[in-house]
């Protein structure tokens, strides 16, 4: 069973995390530094398609844990257990950052003359539903469905997960009559319903076209996970296979200028067409080795990895604070070298908040949910007290998912 931590995809989260960052930040940029704004418009106005990105990561990485795991037979001990552990993963911090997006806006309601529109939607049905992670689940657009707007994703996530025990039954199937290559063709066209969609509209913001993204996304990285995992390549050609995630990356990113500089006719949302290539990327960086990969995987990269779900999580927060204090103050910002440090400040201050929330919340938060499923019955001797070992008990679980990338949607 191939595990553990691949390290240029936790690396790539980072990316992803900020892709997203910056594309609300946008306003602010434009402010400090239009030229920079300008120059990079075609990459920061399309940060929301850093979440498709992530989304395929969850399959992948779910998967990559879990394929042998619970593949082979249904248990519904397993999956229940691989539900709480996801839960651990995501919910100390969601949690934390929803009830600090709650207190924001009932702070901005007592205090200055600018209280926070969210305020309407503060409701007990409104907080019991974002508690339980189903705000996203009834409605057709996600905007102002979360008081933490980017908490949508996790939503979206939460239901890929109650399905993932009968998707990786599936996944497992299929992987064990099916070539890599083939299985590769089938993680590409299973991504694809959403561009479909945008073609069919000329839209990629639709009703319920979150739902689309993060099921058929989902699926197309567990079956990329599966196609990987049936490959065995050389050092040549993993070092080949890493320079073509170079080259797809430059792909997406000069994809991005020329559809911005010729969107195709009666297609507002274009660049959501670079989602296609989403896979193959994920998939040449889970194989190759050297030059892209090699700087994902350098410590501080996988570092900011590690993090990157708490910064996803925090860092609008701070972007809607920020703009309170704009208004109630009447701040204006003009290109200067201090409006850029400003901005870069709240950046800055975004990575703090999410380091500091990522060893105080979600890591020790996680280990202690951890142990509520890993807690074994002590050997009748040791229930008497002999033979008492020094030290810690281990649960035989301790391996599951240590060191493999977390999949946390972005």
């Amino acid at each position: 069973m191939r595990t553990g931590e691949i390290k240029a995809l936790s690396g790539l989260r980072i990316l992803a995390a900020l892709w997203v960052v910056v594309f609300h930040f946008r306003p602010l940029l434009e402010q400090a530094a239009p030229g920079v704004r300008s120059a990079l418009a075609p990459v920061l106005d399309n940060g929301a398609q850093g979440v498709d990105l992530f989304f395929i990561l969850s399959g992948f990485v779910l998967t990559w844990s879990y394929l042998e795991r619970m593949g082979q037979s249904w248990s519904t001990r397993a999956t229940l257990r691989f539900l709480w552990l996801r839960l651990a993963r995501v919910w100390p911090v969601y949690l934390v950052t929803l009830h600090l997006a709650a207190a924001w806006i009932i702070f901005t309601l007592y205090v200055g003359h600018v209280p926070s529109p969210e305020v309407v939607e503060l409701s007990a049905g409104n907080y019991v539903r974002q508690v339980l992670l189903v705000q996203l689940w009834s409605v057709p657009f996600f905007d102002g469905t979360s008081w933490n707007g980017p908490a949508w994703s996790i939503s979206a996530e939460w239901l890929a997960y109650l399905l993932f025990g009968g998707l990786i039954l599936v996944i497992f199937r299929i992987g064990q009559v099916t070539r890599g290559r083939s299985l590769l063709l089938l993680a590409v066209l299973a991504s694809l319903p959403p561009t479909l969609l945008l073609l069919a509209s000329g839209h990629f913001y639709t009703p319920y076209s979150w739902l689309p993204r993060i099921i058929m996304q989902f699926i197309a990285g567990a079956l990329a996970c599966a196609a990987v995992r049936k490959f065995r390549f050389s050092d040549r050609a993993q070092r080949v296979t890493g320079y073509l995630s170079l080259l797809l990356a430059a792909v997406i990113i000069g994809l991005l200028y020329v559809l911005d500089a010729h969107p195709p006719e009666k297609m507002l949302d274009a660049a959501g067409l670079v989602d296609v290539l989403f896979v193959p990327l994920v998939v040449t960086l889970a194989i190759g080795a050297g030059s892209l990969p090699r700087l994902l995987s350098t410590r501080v990269m996988v570092y900011l990895g590690h993090i990157s779900f708490s910064l996803y999580m925090v860092h609008e927060i701070i972007h809607t604070a920020w703009n309170w204090v704009v208004m109630q103050f009447e701040v204006v910002l003009t290109p200067s070298w201090w409006a850029k440090a400003v901005v870069g400040g709240l950046i800055l201050l975004a990575l703090l908040a999410s380091s500091a929330l990522y060893h105080l919340v979600e890591e020790p938060a996680r280990l202690w949910m951890r142990r509520m499923v890993d807690v074994r019955e002590l050997p009748v001797d040791l229930r008497h007290g002999a033979g008492v070992p020094h030290g810690p008990l281990k649960s035989v679980h301790d391996s599951d998912e240590q060191g493999a990338v977390s999949a946390r949607a972005g």
